[in-house]
């Protein structure tokens, strides 16, 4: 179970772990050396697992739009897999606007794209009142660690029926990791049933709900442990909430179930890199190197939005279910998973 609830900071680890060569700095925290492009570098690059990611909290929220009775419960472990767009595995240079970095590739990897895309990147500019350069490469992709190529996010949770119609919803992932990474995951919904305001629909198998949802998620990575840049207190934390609305319909048989939904999913990301940077460069004319110390580098936010549709099938094998949906999104996602369910 422990190995499976650290999917959800793998994402964040396979970057952080991905290698950005240079001639004496190994690590994604090179990509500091591009100075006052660095962030327009490093938002490219991570803004596919961050999109992602809000897009898979918002995701298997549901298997049926019937709520349990009172006191009646069931518990879900589940996987939403927000599949990367192709066109989002890749990034122009050209379209980042850099002032002082160049590269001999057109193109870099995303987060989620090639593997062995590792484009050349120089940077020529001022440190100290002296022109200097330095150069890396910006690291690849995870795409071939990633299934799909898609941004796992696992979802355990407990439903629980309440009076008035309604059943409480919760996602806990307690914060798991090593002493590198450290994640942790909180969700919290709420579903109505409204089937009654219809009328005789009652009576029929069709069951139909509103529901929200929001859900919260952070992540801690120690830079400083494995960083080859000289420094002191340097990590890096993600924070993530999301948020989902949706209307949601089942039609409810014995042994199967349709349910589908349509609604709207928004969240935002922020990423601090945290901690001393002493950056090295090398003068364009002769001379030492020169050390550039930068603190708090980093401060990237991130969002994403949109309107979601949703259909899926679950099947009853008495208390036990099994489910799977798949939600049209700007990063369509497909939930699976199972469920012990009483009442």
């Amino acid at each position: 179970m422990k190995k499976f609830l650290l999917v959800f900071v793998g994402v964040l680890l396979l970057t952080f772990n991905t290698k950005a060569q240079t001639t004496n700095i190994d690590g994604f925290e090179a990509i500091l050396l591009a100075a006052g492009d660095a962030e327009k570098l490093t938002e490219a690059y991570i803004n596919p697992a961050m999109t992602g990611l809000i897009f898979g909290m918002n995701s298997g929220w549901y298997h049926t739009a019937k709520v349990h009775k009172v006191l009646g419960f069931d518990i879900t472990i589940g996987l939403n897999a927000s599949i990367v767009p192709s066109k989002d595995e890749i990034f122009s240079f050209a379209n980042l606007g850099l002032a002082n970095t160049t590269s001999t590739s057109a193109t870099g990897a995303t987060v989620a794209g090639p593997n062995a895309l590792q484009a050349p990147i120089t940077f020529n500019g001022t440190i100290q009142g002296q022109n200097v350069t330095a150069t890396f490469d910006m690291p690849g992709g995870t795409k071939d660690d990633l299934p799909l190529s898609a941004v796992p996010t696992p979802a355990v949770q407990f439903n629980i029926g309440l009076p008035w119609k309604m059943e409480g919803m919760l996602r806990l992932v307690p914060e798991v990791g090593s002493d590198d990474v450290k994640g942790k995951l909180l969700g919290i919904g709420l579903k109505k049933e409204i089937t009654s305001w219809f009328g005789p629909m009652e009576k029929t198998p069709l069951h139909i709900s509103i529901l929200a949802a929001y859900t919260s998620m952070t992540v801690d990575y120690d830079i400083q442990a494995d960083s080859s840049i000289p420094g002191t207190g340097q990590k890096a934390e993600f924070d993530l909430s999301a948020y989902t609305f949706e209307a949601i319909a089942s039609l409810n048989f014995p042994f199967i179930n349709i349910f589908g939904g349509i609604g709207y999913s928004s969240g935002t990301a922020d990423l601090k890199m945290s901690g001393t940077y002493n950056l090295e460069y090398t003068p364009v004319a002769s001379g030492p190197t020169v050390t550039e110390s930068v603190i708090d580098p980093l401060n990237l936010n991130f969002d994403a939005s949109g309107i979601k549709t949703t259909i899926g099938a679950r099947i009853s094998l008495g208390f036990f279910k099994i489910f799977g949906s798949y939600t049209l999104q700007e990063y369509n996602t497909l939930s699976a998973g199972i469920a012990l369910s009483i009442r």
